[in-house]
């Protein structure tokens, strides 16, 4: 075992090595495109960035940048920060791989051998350097983003959740919770993605804690785990600061004092009474009572990061976005007010009508030095009639002929006519037949007004599902998921459902011309684009095996793995609810599952260390090595084809 633990640290910090000097070598020597300017900018001078604002980014970034020699160097700093963040995310990953690759092995009784230690640390090796290596995460690698560090927050929290799985029976076990509380509430002031990983902690709390699966052990796991998600999201993320301002409200109003005094004392307050809860729990011997106190305290001590925004506001630097120099502003900026609403679970489509404004009573502070209220729009009011389940369609921003593009299914045969409403017929005398694509049913409907009815075109709910499925899933998530792990097309992003961009390309040729036509003779700007990678299915081929060879002798782990990847990928892209012709790829969003699959691909490894086994009926050094070289392919072809694209080591064009 001690060789086991010496020899995973070693090849885990080689991998780390690789993956480091992959970045640091191809990172972008300036600011980025898109946030990545802006995040530069405001952490260099500690100023205000757009909602909900990244606080623990820019405090770390600006540590970064004080190393910088000159200015000039500043985005070289802010970027080999998310290098290296990103490389400790490989790091922590390749450790979570290895530890249920180990599972695996032990579950099925055998003892950690010269030739299961290697077998393991390939697994680890192979799935660690291909989400390395994908199209995604490296993207986002090297350039001065929230989604980096994010990313490593969410590998680290899932190694610390299998760590205390190791240590459960040890007395002091749940410190490995409280840190993870901890590091949870730090992750807020860069990110909430990482909150999605909470699903898979709890449940890999329940299977350690219990010898015997039952379906009422899994459903109260999964509305213990929704309701933790709630709590941090929806009443510590933005009530604690609500609270707070209702305090300064009376502080200030009421007794006078300056502005954020009421804030400061709710704050001091809250930790005061969480602190003497966590001290008489403990005392007690109420040992839940005592870690969920004890776990909230650090959430709120990690979400205190957001305590340098109000500060910085009050400084007024340059940029200093919606001015959250008071708590009431702070709370807006957490809601990302600005922003608007989109419905969810329930709501109406674009077209529906309007009944109305909605309002909301909104404070502010005044040049006299105390809060005002205003009543502002926030939104249109629905006639119930046009509110409809699980709105798809609902940007009334959006053409028509954009969704209808992505939606509709139905078709009808019409003919074709001339200006005078004649049919067309052809040469032979034949009727020239069309197929004409219907969108919606039409709704009459009287807006109370005494003028004629209205004719309200609405969607109708298969072609909203045909949305969800076409555009928002297809589109919008299984085409990335594609991208990483059979191949892309090219980086030039399509306008709408097209052929000839942004789409996924395996390189198999009857495959590819299923799907986007005739492969041969293209224009050069296709042919010889950069982002044309081929990876043959290959690491999609390896992470399908190791998905099924998981589930068949490890399904306790199977189910948290799988629960990474859904909440990550398809769970965001039901919230996300997203509008046609997005400004940019969003695939940046969905890293989280891609990191997920790549633990899939590692563990391919050990399916294919079997079947070498199985074939040449030996069991020694020879199979798991063997196994671990042919995998390597994996990692290999997506590094090959990657490179040229995501070398963005001579590209200054932002500047």
């Amino acid at each position: 075992m001690n060789s086991y633990k010496r020899w995973n640290n070693i090849v885990g910090w080689i991998v780390f090595a690789i993956a480091a000097m992959t970045y640091l070598l191809t990172m972008e020597p300036s600011s980025s495109l898109w946030d990545c300017s802006e995040f530069t900018a405001t952490s260099y001078k500690l100023e205000v960035g757009h909602p909900p604002g990244a606080p623990l980014f820019m405090l770390l970034a600006r540590l970064a940048t004080i190393l910088a020699p000159s200015t000039y160097y500043v985005p070289h700093m802010v970027n080999a920060m998310n290098c290296l963040a990103s490389a400790f995310c490989i790091l922590f990953l390749f450790w979570t791989i290895t530890h249920l690759a180990r599972r695996i092995l032990t579950r099925q009784g055998a003892e950690l051998t010269k030739a299961n230690i290697v077998a393991v640390l390939g697994t680890g090796a192979v799935g660690a350097l291909a989400y390395t290596f994908t199209d995604t995460f490296w993207f986002s690698a090297v350039e001065g983003e929230v989604y980096a560090l994010s990313s490593m927050f969410t590998a680290l929290v899932v190694w610390l959740m299998l760590k205390w799985e190791e240590q459960a029976d040890q007395p002091h076990s749940m410190r490995w919770i409280v840190l993870i509380a901890y590091l949870m509430g730090l992750s807020i002031g860069v990110h909430i993605l990482n909150l999605l990983t909470i699903p898979a902690l709890v449940f890999i709390y329940y299977f350690r804690k219990t010898q015997r699966i039952t379906f009422k052990g899994i459903a109260v796991s999964t509305l213990i785990s929704g309701a933790i998600l709630v709590f941090i999201n929806s009443i510590i993320i933005p009530h604690t600061v609500y609270i707070g301002a209702l305090f300064d409200l009376f502080f200030v109003n009421s007794l006078g004092l300056p502005v954020n005094s009421g804030l400061v004392f709710f704050v001091v307050a809250l930790l005061g009474a969480l602190g003497i809860g966590v001290y008489f729990t403990h005392k007690k011997g109420r040992t839940v009572l005592n870690l969920v106190l004890l776990s909230t305290l650090m959430i709120l001590i990690g979400y205190s990061s957001y305590a340098s925004v109000t500060i910085r506001a009050a400084a007024n630097p340059p940029m200093n976005s919606n001015n959250p120099s008071n708590p009431f502003a702070l709370y807006s900026l957490l809601n990302r007010d600005q922003y608007g609403d989109k419905p969810l679970l329930y709501g109406p489509q674009f077209s529906a009508p309007t009944s109305g404004y909605k309002y909301k009573d909104v404070r502010y502070l005044d040049d006299d030095g105390k809060y005002k209220t205003v009543s502002i729009i926030s939104g249109y009011e629905h006639p119930d009639e046009f509110m409809h389940l699980f709105p798809r369609m609902w940007n009334y921003a959006a053409s028509k002929e954009s969704y209808k593009s992505w939606s509709a299914y139905r078709t009808r045969t019409d003919y074709e006519r001339d200006e005078n409403g004649e049919i067309v017929r052809d040469a032979q005398g034949r009727p020239n037949k069309i197929e004409v694509l219907d969108f919606g049913r039409r709704t009459l409907w009287d807006d109370g007004s005494g003028y004629e009815p209205l004719v309200i075109v609405e969607p109708t709910f298969r072609e909203n599902l045909n949305y969800f499925f076409s555009y928002q899933l297809n589109h919008m998530y299984w085409r990335y998921f594609l991208w990483n792990f059979v191949g892309r097309q090219s980086d030039i992003q399509p306008t709408d459902a097209i052929i000839t961009d942004g789409n996924w390309l395996s390189g198999i040729k009857w495959i590819d011309e299923l799907y986007l036509g005739p492969q041969d003779n293209l224009p050069d700007e296709i042919a010889n684009n950069k982002g044309r990678n081929t990876y043959y299915f290959l690491p999609f081929l390896l992470g399908l095996i190791g998905l099924i060879y998981q589930l068949n002798r490890d399904p306790r782990n199977f189910s948290i793995v799988m629960w990474l990847f859904v909440m990550m990928g398809i769970a965001l892209v039901v919230y996300f609810n997203t509008s046609p012709n997005e400004p940019r790829e969003r695939d940046y969003v969905y890293a989280g599952s891609f990191y997920a699959f790549c633990i899939w691909i590692g563990l391919g490894v050990l399916a294919v260390r079997d079947l070498i086994v199985w074939a040449t009926r030996r069991k020694g050094l020879m199979a798991p090595i063997a196994a671990t070289v042919v995998c390597m392919v994996v990692p290999g072809i997506l590094a090959a084809q990657n490179w040229d694209d995501h070398d963005r080591s001579h590209r200054t064009i932002a500047r």
